[in-house]
């Protein structure tokens, strides 16, 4: 029964996103080069906000060469506000080693691919079966969700076992069907049938066998063998605004938002009241003796990473400071040139920037 079941199952699976598929840009190319962007987007972001960033990145950049030769400035500033900013950095340098060591045409092998800088497996083989119809499996959280859920795998997803053993039993299960449309009918499935909350059981075709719909298994798969401690973090940013523009640095690599531009910052390792941060070394060493009027201090506004809650707070300034080696001045034109976190340009905005 479960042969004759994964025998059925790629034509049940094919037959549904026929019917169902969304209408998407990057399905209706075979060009490696606008796949591998829509990948890279769309990791840990919505379709419907990927859309956009996915306009503006074909739009700006049409070919491998035009981003690879782009600067980094325009590139970064192009993604803010998709976050997980490290893609960012790697798409533009993947771009340039397919421009200057591949002649600007993809490499065709899953090998050759996943060497690119900040190519996983998974974009690899995205890239290898939607452009060049490799049978590689695509196995992303919507692909391991379904199969955990319709076949009953209560191996923990996040495991280096899991890797394996999914992408194993995708690949037997593709077998005997074009690989690009299977990976995209999987995928589809999981994102918008076999959801993590509400899945779509009523209108499944795979209830009637599906082990964890006869079991009542739905909440309970896929299994996950780790829970991510959330790290807490309390910014205080300090605008120091002048008639010329306001101070920005630009962030170090090895932390989130590694080179994007912030305000002048002291952050502190526990909630700290505004009274006791003016008292503090740190506010004096970036302020030093001058007279600082306090215009504004903002709310605490939290602001969500995968990993991290950071507090922050804005203190809005005005007086004379010497300025630190690493801050820069910016006017509003060239402010708009930096790219910025999002929680920045929640600052930048009530400061009138």
């Amino acid at each position: 029964l479960v042969w004759r079941f994964m025998a059925a199952f790629g034509g049940t699976l094919l037959r549904w996103y026929k019917k169902h598929a969304r209408e998407l840009p990057w399905r209706e190319t075979r060009d490696p080069y606008v796949i591998w962007l829509s990948e890279v987007i769309l990791q840990q972001t919505r379709v419907e906000q990927g859309l956009l960033y996915f306009h503006r990145f074909t739009e700006a950049f049409p070919t491998v060469h035009d981003l690879a030769r782009a600067k980094e400035e325009k590139v970064m500033k192009l993604w803010q506000g998709l976050g997980y900013y490290s893609r960012a950095r790697n798409l533009h340098k993947a771009a340039k080693v397919v421009a200057n060591e591949y002649q600007g045409k993809f490499p065709r092998t899953f090998d050759e691919l996943r060497s690119l800088p900040g190519v996983g497996d998974y974009t690899a083989a995205a890239i290898a079966s939607f452009a060049f119809d490799q049978a590689v499996a695509v196995v992303d959280g919507n692909v391991f969700r379904f199969l955990s859920r319709c076949f009953g795998i209560d191996t923990p997803i996040d495991s280096p076992r899991a890797k394996r053993e999914f992408r194993e039993l995708a690949e037997s299960l593709m077998e005997g069907h074009a690989p690009h449309f299977f990976n995209q009918a999987i995928m589809e499935f999981g994102a918008t049938s076999c959801k993590p909350a509400q899945p779509l059981c009523a209108s499944c075709p795979f209830r009637d066998t599906c082990h964890a719909y006869q079991r009542d298994l739905i909440t309970s798969l896929p299994v996950k063998a780790k829970k991510q401690q959330v790290r807490d973090r309390y910014f205080h940013y300090l605008i120091l605004n002048t008639p010329k523009g306001v101070y920005l640095r630009q962030r170090a690599t090895g932390d989130i938002w590694a080179k994007l531009y912030e305000f002048p910052l002291i952050e502190t390792d526990q909630p700290t009241e505004p009274a006791s941060l003016m008292r503090s070394s740190a506010w004096k060493r970036i302020l030093g003796k001058q007279p600082i009027h306090i215009r504004q201090i903002s709310r605490e506004y939290k602001h969500l990473l995968s990993h991290q809650r950071i507090h922050a707070r804005f203190y809005l300034l005005d007086g004379k400071v010497k300025p630190e080696q690493d801050w820069i001045l910016a006017d509003k034109a060239k402010r708009k040139r930096l790219a910025v976190s999002r929680l920045v340009e929640t600052g930048l905005e009530q400061a009138g920037f």
